[in-house]
């Protein structure tokens, strides 16, 4: 894609999902967007760590494998289990997978840290009588609910008066905002930012950061004070450092490599936990802030919220099982922007599957190697020498006037800068969305030069017109492996290079006939 870039580490995360059920649509998007942006770096040179996996403690889990009738190990080992299929399915690179209830992976790490904010003196005990959500494994107030419940699980809250610990978050409210409004602690999008600034330029309450070991006897208990158990958000907000080998002594060395996060990859209803008070407790325990929180919409279908009910649920094994993996990826990188709740339906799934991949990429790649086969017998080289004029611009990247009639100058000048300036922005679909505008245009370059045509007057002319498409796909290929790794590596071996290789004006083209399409259209009746 380009020339590689001094190296330097890159750390991102995924939320850990909690293991109280299968995971969704919403867990594979979230899983997809870290891992483009994981490949994407690791393209220009950077030494990535990506990590996901998920959260096992709490009254929750306890209460769901209570009624599957297995206790609550075998109960996340079952769920983590579906959650690493899923991701072994959609080809996702993290290079670990991390479970709370390992007490050799994780529980050194949140203890560690538990330690650190207690020596500062921010873990103090107090007695708590108020309302305690299940489903949010958190307290709630009553300007929160709606009619009496939560509104994000209609439960009425549990009626709660035990004493527990409290981490002194109040302590870091000014420190906070003024490194999220100097974007010190990046929160992306602005509106997110603006939410986290609202909350926290209100009263603070202290969070609690512990329950009685008789009331959620599955967890990690408080150092020093086994009756209590550490409260599932101090747990699992661990593990983003304890997966690195934070707490464990001499197994550091990852932790010291690729602390801070450089982003962290989450849902909005999260928000407060990752924005409020985890940057508390590494502030309490001393330790660097993340760069960049990344906070996703959600998904919808049909512009309604998911629902068993209303039957528009999305399973992401469905449509990986009808359509493949990459076809999958295609949608949730392409068609929803991370910014914003996305729409998701299958009618929309394959309006885009057809438009963009199979009459898309998969027959421009098709076509334009069929005619490198049958003029060339697959093998194409540069020359100089051999001028094709200009015709006319192709348009969509820039107002300057382009050489069209030369690809590499095209995609360096006005392409690749694009896309970079929406990935490190983490525009993730709008450069998604460059990458197929750059396909139309060597689409709309076949068009306009006509080979099939030129070829039988100017056989020299039609050898360099179709060199500039194959190398604008070999650079579109470059674009795509972020998002199709599977797809962007057929394109390459179609063209003979290989992913590694430099491809310049010195590359001969030995195209290979595709023993299939790239993708197949889907018929709609």
């Amino acid at each position: 894609m380009e020339e590689k870039q001094a190296l330097k580490k890159f750390y991102i995360t995924t939320a850990i999902h909690y293991a109280n059920a299968a995971p969704h649509v919403g867990h594979a998007y979230e899983g997809v967007l870290a891992d483009i942006l994981a490949r994407y770096q690791r393209g220009r040179g950077a030494e990535t760590f990506f990590l996901t996996g998920t959260d096992e403690h709490g009254q929750k889990i306890v209460r769901a494998a209570e009624k599957a009738g297995v206790g609550p190990q075998a109960f996340v080992d079952e769920n983590a289990a579906k959650f690493q299929k899923l991701y072994e399915d959609l080809h996702l690179s993290n290079n670990a997978f991390i479970r709370t209830s390992n007490k050799e992976a994780h529980w050194a790490g949140a203890e560690e840290l538990w330690k650190r904010l207690s020596n500062a003196g921010d873990i103090y005990r107090d007695t708590y009588d108020g309302l305690y959500c299940v489903g949010c494994e958190s307290f709630v107030t009553e300007k929160e609910l709606v009619d009496g419940k939560c509104p994000d699980h209609n439960e009425e809250p549990q009626v709660v008066e035990e004493e527990n610990y409290f981490f002194r978050a109040s302590k870091y409210q000014e420190q906070l905002i003024t490194l999220i409004e100097k974007d010190e602690l990046r929160i992306l999008p602005d509106a997110r930012k603006e939410e986290t600034l609202a909350f926290l330029k209100a009263p603070l309450q202290d969070p609690s950061f512990s329950r009685p070991e008789g009331s959620v006897p599955w967890g990690i208990p408080v150092p020093g004070d086994p009756t209590q158990m550490m409260y599932v958000w101090c747990d699992a907000l661990a593990n983003y450092i304890s997966a690195l080998g934070f707490g464990k002594a001499g197994e550091d060395e990852k932790f010291q490599k690729f602390w801070p996060a450089d982003v962290h990859v989450i849902g909005k209803d999260i928000l407060r936990f990752h924005a409020v008070f985890w940057p508390a407790m590494l502030l309490s325990a001393e330790l660097p802030l993340p760069k960049t929180l990344l906070v996703h919409g959600h998904l919808i279908s049909g512009g309604r919220k998911m629902s068993k009910t209303l039957g528009n649920v999305i399973d992401p094994q469905y449509f990986i099982k009808k359509y493949g993996s990459e076809a999958f990826r295609h949608y949730l990188g392409h068609e929803i922007s991370p910014f914003h709740d996305g729409d998701f339906t299958e009618e929309k799934f394959i309006e885009s599957y057809n438009g963009n991949l199979a009459n898309g990429i998969g027959n421009l790649l098709s076509r334009t190697v069929a005619m490198a086969q049958k003029y060339f017998d697959g093998s194409v080289m540069y020359d100089e020498n051999i001028s094709v004029p200009m015709r006319r611009k192709l348009g969509g990247f820039a107002e300057e006037e382009a050489p069209v009639f030369h690809i590499p100058y095209y995609f360096d000048q006005f392409v690749l800068p694009e896309y970079q300036r929406e990935m490190e922005a983490l525009e993730i679909n709008k450069a998604a969305g460059v990458a197929w505008r750059f396909a139309a245009a060597l689409d709309e370059y076949i068009s306009d030069y006509e080979p099939f045509k030129l070829v039988k007057t100017d056989a020299k002319k039609t050898e360099q017109v179709l060199w500039q498409v194959l190398f604008g796909i070999s650079k579109l290929a470059e674009l795509l492996q972020p998002f199709l790794p599977e797809t962007g590596e057929k394109m390459h071996h179609a063209l003979g290079v290989q992913d590694d290789i430099e491809v310049n004006s010195e590359t001969v083209f030995h195209t290979e006939p595709l023993p299939e399409p790239l993708f197949q259209k889907v018929n709609v009746s």
